[in-house]
C-alpha cells in the first residue's frame, strides 16, 4: 500500500504548495509593496498580469489535489469510510477552496481584466479588493488544511 500512496501524495503535496505557497506569497509579501510602490494603475494592471501567469498553475494545482486526492481515497483506501476524520475535514475544506476560487477567476479575476482594458480604475480596485478578500480566505483554509495533513489523525 505504501507504493501505490508514493505518485499520489507527491502529486498531491507539490499541488497544495504551489496553490496556497502562491496565495500567500502574493496577500502577504507582493500585495503590500505593490501598495506602496505602485500607483493605482499600475498596481491592477501588475495584478492582471500576475493572475495570467498563476491562474493556469493553479487550474493544474485544483485538478492534481482533486484527481490525487480521490485515488487516494477510492483507490487506496477504498472509500471515504475507510479514511480518518481529518481527510473529511480536508476534502471539506478543498471543495470550499475549489468553490472560492472558482468565484475568483470566473467572476472577480474577468471583471478585473476587463476594467483594466477599459482603464476603469475604480471597478478596477473594487474587483481587485474583492479578489484580496477571498484569497486572504482561501490562504487560511489552505493553512488549516495543511496543519490538519501534517498533524493527521492525532489533531481529529
Amino acid at each position: 500500500m505504501l507504493l501505490d500512496l508514493a505518485l499520489p501524495i507527491v502529486l498531491h503535496l507539490l499541488s497544495a504548495v504551489i496553490w496556497v505557497g502562491g496565495m500567500f506569497f502574493a496577500h502577504q509579501v507582493l500585495r503590500p509593496v505593490a501598495v506602496v510602490q505602485l500607483e493605482p494603475p499600475q498596481r491592477l494592471a501588475l495584478w492582471a498580469g500576475v493572475f495570467a501567469r498563476f491562474f493556469p498553475w493553479v487550474w493544474v494545482a485544483v485538478a492534481l489535489i482533486l484527481l490525487t486526492g480521490y485515488w487516494m481515497i477510492f483507490g487506496v483506501f477504498d472509500g471515504m469510510a475507510h479514511v480518518g476524520k481529518h481527510v473529511h475535514i480536508m476534502h471539506g475544506l478543498g471543495l470550499v477552496m475549489v468553490a472560492i476560487y472558482s468565484y475568483v477567476y470566473f467572476i472577480a479575476y474577468q471583471g478585473l481584466k476587463r476594467a483594466v482594458a477599459a482603464q476603469e480604475w475604480p471597478k478596477g480596485k473594487a474587483f481587485l479588493d474583492r479578489i484580496r478578500t477571498l484569497v486572504g480566505i482561501n490562504t487560511t483554509l489552505g493553512v488549516i488544511i495543511i496543519a490538519v495533513a501534517a498533524g493527521g489523525r492525532y489533531l481529529v
